[in-house]
Parts: structure tokens; C-alpha cells; sequence
């Protein structure tokens, strides 16, 4: 986990765990030893305990006794929660966002798409769920609401660890499904047809949020 070099401290510091947290390699439940991550991140205490902090703040990490600060864990009921309320909020972007779309903007999602299925294929978790997420992003700022985008772009941190979950459990039982609505969210979004992306969206997130659950309860 090295420290990448440029900026304050503090925010290299973040940035590191940060990415950390994002990729997988601090999953849900991790204990953030404030100790253990200066030795790994090559700092003192001060800039790992700051930066711990604004984990916190940022609804990553959170402080559970006895224990100190970890990953932030989500149950299933929330879970649940957290995807009723992406769809919610994802849905309504799509269905702004492909109408406002340009043609340069559908062949960056066509791009991403491919890219985000070979990624899956060749078991780069992580990177197909950037490459997810990259696309997702140019559809819904064509929305026009940058709140709205800020917003998923959150929830999307929330349930990172979860979504890398739900990947994971669909390759291992070699379910493509989960991505089979990618090639038709970028149709609809070349096609200008809110309405469909819209549609398209809400059953991605419903079978994604169905794959998750799966991955719970065969855990549990």
C-alpha cells in the first residue's frame, strides 16, 4: 500500500487507504490499526489518525467498541436500503442523462462496455467495476445535475466492497448476466430514449442488488 507522491501528507494518506478500500484489499470489517497502517504507509500516527478521520466522515469507516475504527460493514437490511435508494436516484439520472448524451459521449460508453466485459472475463474485478462506473458516469452527466451525479457517485463508495462481492459470485458461478445490461443502457442512450435507459437501469440494479443478497446469505 505505498503512498502515492503528490499533495499534503494527510491526503496522501487517504488517497492511500482510500484506494485501498476501493480495491478490495481493505475489505468490509477490516480493523484500521492506526499503528499497522503508519508502518505500511511509511508516515507517523498523526496523518493515519486525520485520515481515519475523514474515512469516517465520508461514511467508509465508522468506530464500533472495543475495536476502534473499521470498513464500514453493511447488513443486508442495509443494504437493501442502500440500492432502493440508488435506484431510486440512478434511475432518474438515466432517464435525464440519455436524451443529453452526444455522440462522442456513446462511443466512450460503447468503449467502457467492452472494456468492462473483457476486464470481467479476465477476472479483474475491480477493474470492471471502474470501467462500470466510468460509464455510468457519462450517461448520468448528461443529466445536467451534477448534485444528482455526486450524489450516486457516494452511495457508490457506500456499497463498493458489496458490489465487488456481487462480481465476484457471478464469475465464480459463471453467471454473465450481470453485465448483459451494459450493451443495452449504452443502446438506449444512443437511441436518446430516456424512457428505456431508465428501465434498463432499474432491472440492472434490481439483479445486482438480488446477486448481492445471494452472496449474503451463501456466506452466512
Amino acid at each position: 500500500m505505498p503512498v502515492a507522491q503528490p499533495g499534503l501528507l494527510t491526503d496522501r494518506v487517504f488517497d492511500t487507504i482510500h484506494a485501498a478500500i476501493m480495491s478490495g484489499e481493505l475489505p468490509a470489517g477490516t480493523q484500521l490499526k492506526v499503528r499497522d497502517l503508519a508502518s505500511q504507509v511509511g508516515t507517523s500516527v498523526m496523518p493515519v489518525r486525520e485520515a481515519i478521520r475523514r474515512l469516517e466522515e465520508s461514511g467508509l469507516a465508522v468506530r464500533e467498541p472495543h475495536k476502534g475504527a473499521i470498513v464500514k460493514s453493511l447488513t443486508t437490511s442495509e443494504l437493501v436500503q442502500t440500492y432502493e435508494v440508488r435506484i431510486l436516484l440512478e434511475v432518474e439520472a438515466a432517464r435525464r442523462g440519455a436524451p443529453g448524451v452526444t455522440d462522442d459521449d456513446c462511443r466512450a460508453m460503447q468503449a467502457l462496455c467492452d472494456r468492462l466485459v473483457q476486464a470481467f472475463d479476465e477476472g479483474s474485478i475491480v477493474d470492471a467495476l471502474n470501467y462500470d462506473e466510468e460509464m455510468l458516469a457519462i450517461l448520468y452527466t448528461a443529466s445536467g445535475n451534477h448534485v444528482l451525479v455526486d450524489s450516486i457517485r457516494g452511495l457508490w463508495q457506500q456499497c463498493r466492497a458489496y458490489k465487488i462481492r456481487g462480481a465476484q459470485r457471478a464469475r465464480e458461478t459463471s453467471v454473465r448476466r450481470l453485465w448483459s445490461f451494459q450493451p443495452r443502457i449504452v443502446d438506449a442512450a444512443r437511441k436518446r430514449d430516456g424512457t428505456l435507459a431508465a428501465k434498463v437501469t432499474r432491472e440492472s440494479l434490481r439483479y445486482s442488488m438480488d446477486t448481492i443478497g445471494t452472496s449474503f446469505a451463501t456466506k452466512a
